[in-house]
């Protein structure tokens, strides 16, 4: 093994070895994601058909086999970005290894296990797996010698000569995005990371001003056509906004997906006159959305809703429940989403309402007539508040019914899915990324028995790990992303962005913590707050068993 740790030398600037030995891994990747599709097909069918009693019945194959998926697909993306910084004439030191490390863990964890969290580990036999193929010598090679102590060593190495940067390694964007990453981590580094600890701490809202400084630079309006007020620019861009935003405070980052998942509703499924009067609005940061579709007895179950909303004339009377609404104070207008068909029991009796709110203050959070709130205490993601809503007579103008149609809500909020997941990607990056750089600072600075802590391989390897599984889910979400920008379907791939991304997010803020040792536990240190942010990541839009029960019955189907 060179002192290096790379698996093989390279006459400058390429390496083609290493990437034939990382493209010759990859059929063998997708043999095994065949045998597993068959495999578990033949447990869920029933007369042809998926099952969802079956499906209930071998859960941990089907989201197992979602698993294996994301991670052959992961490793593609890997493969592709690496091609294209070779042909690019940047896939340096520190690109290469961590393409070796990447595969190198993946490919042993396909084999061995791979953790679909902490304590549920997914082996080939718990999808019926047993007569494998043998691994070819690419794949035996990479498991043996990719993931090496090191290989790590020298990755954390580089990392220290780069340390100022908010990525480790060329992330494969063009320079226009890159610019955009630039200006968003100079107001994240400047404007948020010295203040989002206190904010947390106090549990108070993100201050007004950062609002309206957001506003200024277009966050709210990023990807909303110039017709309608907007930059019209690329759901990419906003990848790189919300990741950078994140990187500073997951509130923060929060702020420009509430709009985003307003305006895409709107685009989606609003009348002319709806895109025309709310679109512009919310570009600007005039109005603020909210989204306002949980109960606190259906949690993912939406076509369980119970919100009633009853003509009233030309308007609308809605009563009812809803939960886990975020920012919902101070908003001007909820995409409220309730049943307008009273005899029916499923998602076909729902609609979705534009309606319209007085934002409210400290003092009266929910002055509007007809509705009243209360805050549920959170550990993080505390920067927009979290609140119980209720109500009782409160009034939608029929204008606001989405689409001008009944019985459309649950259709018009799936078409929304796909952004709010690889936004929710996008974010779970940015809160890892913090992780690394605030977990690599301290081991640098923090002595032990007369050297720092980065010395140490086992802490070292730790952040290795971040760095490489950071990359590895920036590179599925900006692929999803890129699926969302050429209008092609992409549910699949941006819930595999988002299952990888949140586990992702949560291992670098718990092992960032375990670094800080004893002073990771205390209230004081920004650690313990982005353990407590990243944790959300894998319950929020889609809990990670429920995204991979989507992305495995879309693959097996």
């Amino acid at each position: 093994m060179p002192d290096n740790g790379l698996i093989l030398q390279r006459p400058e600037p390429r390496l083609p070895d290493l990437l034939n030995l990382t493209a010759g891994a990859l059929p063998h990747v997708e043999t095994l994601c065949d045998l597993a599709r068959t495999s578990v097909r033949a447990l869920v069918l029933k007369e042809g058909r998926i099952a969802g009693d079956l499906v209930d019945l071998h859960q941990t194959a089907v989201h197992g086999y979602a698993w294996l998926s994301t991670y052959h697909q992961a490793l593609r993306q890997m493969q592709k970005w690496a091609e294209q910084l070779d042909r690019d004439g940047r896939l340096n030191d520190m690109e290469a290894l961590i393409l070796q490390i990447a595969f190198g863990e993946y490919l042993n964890q396909i084999h061995g296990g791979i953790p679909m969290n902490q304590g549920e580990i997914l082996r080939l036999s718990d999808m019926g797996l047993s007569d494998l193929p043998a691994a070819p010598a690419e794949v035996t090679n990479l498991m043996q010698s990719g993931n090496t102590s090191a290989a790590r060593t020298r990755l954390v190495t580089l990392m220290q000569q780069n340390a100022g940067h908010a990525t480790f390694g060329a992330t494969g964007l063009d320079e226009e995005l890159e610019m955009i990453r630039d200006q968003f981590r100079r107001f994240a580094d400047e404007r948020v990371t010295p203040h989002a600890h206190d904010w947390h701490l106090k549990d108070e809202l993100i201050p007004i001003e950062i609002i309206d400084e957001l506003a200024e630079m277009g966050v709210f309006g990023l990807t909303i056509p110039e017709e309608f007020g907007g930059f019209g620019m690329s759901k990419a861009s906003m990848v790189v906004v919300s990741e950078e935003l994140s990187r500073g405070y997951i509130g923060v980052g929060s702020l420009g997906t509430r709009s985003e998942i307003a305006a895409e509703l709107i685009l989606c499924g609003g009348t002319e006159s709806q895109k025309t009067h709310w679109l512009p609005k919310i570009s600007t940061g005039e109005i603020l959305p909210t989204a306002v579709f949980t109960e606190p007895n259906t949690g993912s179950d939406l076509g369980a809703l119970r919100t009633r909303a009853v003509r009233d004339g030309e308007d609308y009377t809605v009563t009812g429940n809803k939960t886990w609404i975020t920012h919902a104070a101070r908003t001007h207008v909820m995409t409220l989403l309730a049943r307008t068909d009273p005899d029916s029991v499923d998602y076909k009796g729902l609609s979705m309402f534009l309606a319209e709110k007085t934002p409210g203050t400290v003092a009266d959070p929910f002055p509007t007539p007809g509705m009243s709130g209360g805050e549920i205490e959170v550990l993080g993601y505390r920067g927009m508040k979290e609140y119980e809503l209720a109500f009782d007579g409160f009034q939608v103008k029929g204008e606001n019914l989405l689409g001008g149609r009944e019985g459309h809500g649950f259709k018009q909020l799936m078409q929304t899915f796909e952004s709010a997941r690889i936004q929710t990607a996008a974010r779970a990056i940015g809160v890892a990324q913090n992780a690394l750089e605030v977990g690599l600072q301290y081991a640098i600075d923090r002595k032990q028995f007369a050297r720092s802590l980065i010395e140490f391989p086992r802490v070292s390897g730790k952040l290795a790990m971040m760095a490489v599984e950071i990359m590895i889910a920036r590179q599925l979400t900006y692929f999803a992303a890129w699926e969302k920008d050429h209008d092609r379907r992409c549910d699949v791939e941006a819930g595999m962005a988002k299952l990888l991304g949140a586990r992702v997010a949560w291992a670098a803020a718990d092992n960032a913590l375990q670094i800080h040792g004893g002073n990771g536990f205390a209230l004081e240190y920004q650690i313990s707050r982005i353990l407590c942010d990243a944790r959300i990541l894998n319950i929020f839009e889609g809990a990670g068993e429920i995204q991979a029960q989507v992305i495995a019955r879309r693959l097996l189907g």
